[in-house]
């Protein structure tokens, strides 16, 4: 079984722009992210630790201006904190074992697919292709790498 953790060289090889959103809470500008239009199938991994987070079979457009999920591919990779900054209240949702800061969870995603947005940061994500998930050692997860509903 592989095993997922922060490490200071997977830390060390971020651009500047994961640093701040992964390890500093940060948020990326609506609209610029590197998978929001992204419609391959395949999932979606902690940039930091490599867990598999959400699946290209749970995005969808919600038109937030972040790649949107209906749900996480493995739940006990994602945690799910109370956030009370900038004068609101909001659960974060981060990494389990690489604790990056991934984006936030709110409830109004579609009703027919468990009412759920999972609203992600691009640059918390990598995203490994179908095609590459066998070799990468995400075999387990190809029954979730559907194309985008």
């Amino acid at each position: 079984m592989q095993t997922y953790q922060k490490s200071p060289d997977a830390i060390a090889k971020l651009s500047p722009e994961q640093y701040r959103v992964t390890q500093q809470s940060g948020t990326e500008l609506p609209g610029t992210g590197e998978y929001l239009d992204n419609k391959e199938p395949g999932i979606y991994i902690d940039v930091v630790s490599g867990e598999p987070l959400f699946a290209s079979s749970d995005k969808y457009e919600s038109g937030c201006g972040w790649p949107s999920f209906t749900k996480p591919i493995e739940p006990a990779n994602v945690s799910e904190l109370r956030d009370t900054t900038h004068g609101m209240i909001r659960t974060e949702v981060r990494s389990a074992h690489g604790d990056s800061h991934l984006g936030h969870v709110f409830p109004d995603g579609p009703e027919d697919r468990g009412g759920l947005r999972y609203c992600i940061n691009s640059a918390s994500l990598r995203f490994v292709h179908r095609d590459d998930m066998e070799a990468e050692g995400y075999g387990a997860y190809l029954d979730q790498a559907e194309d985008i509903r």
